[in-house]
């Protein structure tokens, strides 16, 4: 078994309500500290907590908070990741959910905060989404200094031991595994196709 690597910046990312809050608490409930601020508290749409870090949203303008992320986690939604600057190496966990579930889940935390959906329906939108998430992948795969492995939240949520062997084998075997299957929680997997 190995020791965390703390040069390394791990990365959770995904399209929003693709169950990044879900892998940031199984890493860290393995031993990876995540970075966050606690600005975004727990809700009923995250009940767990979102695991956001503000700076994050200003990756274009400013990197320097980078080097507190190395030896940690930290949560960065797919259309930032391109963003990321040579200067460090990354490990980045890329969600991957059914996209009728994703949409459904924004649909419904909108309704919930009395907000007014997007006005682009549900084929357009993902056929957006699915555009975007080629064109991330293409990029993280040209990337020598990134590597990526990709977990399907569905299968995660529904038969978690295998995906959880595979995150620990790409993070270099030390994490908990034990402890991660205890954060997956069924009950929460509200929106299933």
């Amino acid at each position: 078994m190995t020791t965390r690597d703390q040069t390394l910046i791990t990365a959770v990312s995904g399209l929003p309500r693709s169950g990044t809050s879900l892998m940031m608490s199984m890493l860290e409930a393995g031993g990876l500290p995540p970075l966050t601020d606690d600005i975004r508290q727990a809700d009923e749409d995250n009940p767990k907590g979102y695991y956001e870090y503000e700076h994050v949203k200003k990756l274009k303008e400013d990197t320097a908070w980078l080097a507190d992320a190395r030896g940690k986690s930290v949560k960065i939604i797919s259309a930032l990741l391109m963003q990321l600057p040579a200067a460090y190496t990354y490990k980045i966990v890329f969600m991957r959910r059914d996209m009728r579930e994703i949409l459904a889940s924004q649909r419904h935390m909108l309704v919930r905060r009395g907000e007014s959906g997007d006005p682009i329906g549900d084929e357009e939108m993902s056929a957006l989404f699915n555009r975007h998430l080629q064109q991330v992948e293409r990029w993280l795969a040209q990337q020598p200094n990134i590597s990526c492995l990709y977990v399907d939240y569905n299968q995660l949520v529904l038969s978690p031991p295998e995906p959880i062997r595979s995150i620990n084998r790409f993070m270099g075997g030390w994490l908990d595994e034990v402890a991660m299957a205890r954060v997956v929680d069924p009950k929460l997997y509200r929106q299933k196709n």
